[in-house]
Formats: structure tokens, sequence, C-alpha cells
């Protein structure tokens, strides 16, 4: 029999609240090995149908691995949905057990699927590359303070500087061998490379950061990236189609890719050329380019296929 159970847990650094549909029980538990324990101990009897927590940046993670490894089927959703969702209930104050309890209804009300556990691989290079992206930020932050340091304080700034960009080296290194350790891994690598404007480190971020890619059709693909034109009507009204939400890191380095494929990749580029050609405004020309490039990259992975064995119809 089904579990009519929904399970809300509001996240913070430490500490996690929990909340448990319909019977209303709330506690405070800490982010522990001994809080997980008895967290897992009060859930495993009450099999819910569901636990909903919010990203928060990977607060979550411990939570969500070992409810994982108990097999208790956990949804891992965007906080700003949770929140709309409370201002249309007209919870507007916020406490931890508010917040709580109004995940486990958003659960109950929406239902969002549970989350897919990475495996092993995936996650070790999702970690890297995240750590990339995070170095790439602090050089960039470091410029910008050095541009308004002066003296010895501007020395400071250039020797940190150097050591990040070390520190960049030797994270992309550690990437590549990676890599280059798995068969499965070097096939998707040369798939995506392959491509006219995909380098090493946008493979490395699609890889990463977006699993699903080969796994779903051209519109699924599109809009979990958010590069899909969502309709705006209302009665009478038809209102201009906009791309919002998605993955912002892939929609980056799609972004990036896609300015090189337009100069170097004959396929976008006509694509792009067309566009403007036929009264499309520059940016969305863009969008539209960067989601060609998507649904090429998807079909790409699915049919095992390379960029010179690849036929644009397909797309």
């Amino acid at each position: 029999m089904t579990s009519d159970v929904y399970v809300g847990i509001d996240v913070a650094k430490d500490t996690m609240f929990v909340a448990i549909l319909p019977t209303g029980e709330t506690w405070e538990e800490r982010i522990t090995e001994d809080g997980l324990k008895r967290l897992v101990a009060k859930l495993r009897p009450i099999t819910p149908q569901l636990v909903v927590m919010e990203a928060t940046g990977g607060y979550e993670a411990p939570i969500f691995e070992v409810l994982w490894k108990h097999n208790i089927p956990v949804a891992v959703v965007n906080p700003r949905l949770v929140r709309s969702f409370a201002k249309a209930l007209g919870r507007l104050a916020k406490t931890d057990k508010i917040d709580a309890t109004v995940i486990a209804r958003f659960g109950e009300a929406v239902k969002p699927k549970p989350k897919v556990r990475n495996d092993q691989q995936e996650k070790i290079l999702g970690d890297l590359v995240a750590r990339r992206r995070q170095i790439l930020r602090m050089i960039v932050a470091e410029g910008n303070r050095k541009k308004r340091a002066v003296g010895e304080v501007q020395k400071l700034i250039e020797k940190h500087i150097k050591w990040l960009n070390k520190a960049l080296e030797e994270i992309e290194k550690k990437l590549e061998a990676y890599i280059s350790k798995t068969v499965e891994w070097r096939e998707r690598n040369e798939i995506l490379q392959s491509v006219p404007g995909i380098g090493k480190i946008v493979a490395y971020s699609l890889m990463a950061e977006l699993p699903e890619l080969g796994k779903l059709n051209r519109k699924q693909i599109a809009a979990l990236v958010g590069v899909a034109p969502l309709n705006r009507d209302s009665g009478n009204m038809k209102g201009k189609r906009s791309c919002w939400g998605g993955r912002a890191s892939i929609r980056t380095a799609l972004y990036m890719a896609t300015v090189v494929a337009m100069r170097f990749n004959k396929t976008i580029k006509a694509f792009y050329e067309r566009l403007c050609q036929n009264g499309k405004h520059k940016k969305v020309a863009i969008t539209a380019c960067i989601r060609k490039l998507l649904c090429v990259l998807n079909a790409m992975m699915k049919n095992h296929i390379r960029w010179g064995e690849f036929k644009p119809a397909e797309t």
C-alpha cells in the first residue's frame, strides 16, 4: 500500500528542521552522523511517499546521501518554487518550523520527482568542474582588486593570483587525467569535442553537470537547460515567448561555445545568419543557436556519433 506521508526538511548549515504530514510532527536535528542516524530511524518505519528538501548549495548533500542509501525517496527542489508556493498559501512568515511544513505541503501538492543519485564518477567530475569555476571567479575578483590596490597590497594580490593560476593548471590536469581513465568518459569527451566550438572545458562541464544529455528528447533537454521558449498567453492576449529557469552554469558554458561556433561551425553560423536575415533580434538569434547546438549535441550523444558522421537533418 502506498504511503501518504510527506516529509519536508528545511536545511541550514549545521542543522535541519523536519516536518511530517499528515501528523504535523516537527523536530530539529543536527547534521551530524548521529543526527542523520536518528533521522533515518524515525523515517524508515513510516515509509514516506517522498522527502522534500530545497537546494542549499550543497548543505543538503549528506542528508540526501544517507536517505538514498536507505531507499527513502528524496526530491531536491528549487527554493524559489517553494517560496512561491508559500506565498500562494498566504504563509508570508519565515521560521524553520514554518519552512519545513511548507516544504512538506509543497511535496504533497506538487509531488516532484525524486532525485537520482549521481554515480561516484559523476560526483568527482562535478566537484572538479565546480572547483575550477570557483578558482576562476577568485582570479577575476583578485584581478579587480589589484586595479584598485597600491604598493605592498598590490604585490600580495599579484602573488595570490599567481598561486591561483597554478591551482587552475593543476585542476585542469586532474580533469584530463580523470577522464582519460574511463572508456565511457573518453568516448563522451571525444564526441563532444568533435563539434566545432566545443572545447575541453565546455565538454567537461556538460559531462559533469548535464548527465541527461543523450537520454532525453530535444524539447526535454532544452527545457532542462532553460533555453526552451515558454508561452505567456492569457485569453486573447498572446505574449512573447521567453526562456527562464534551468541550469545557469550549463547555459553559460553553451553561450561561450555558441559564440565560437557562430564563427567556426558552418551549421551554427548559417543558422544564425538566416535568423538575422529574417529579422530576428541578435539576442534571440543567439539563444536559438544555443538551443540548436544543444539539440545537436543531444542527438550525437544519443546515437554515439561524432561531428563528421552527423547529419544536420537529425537535429
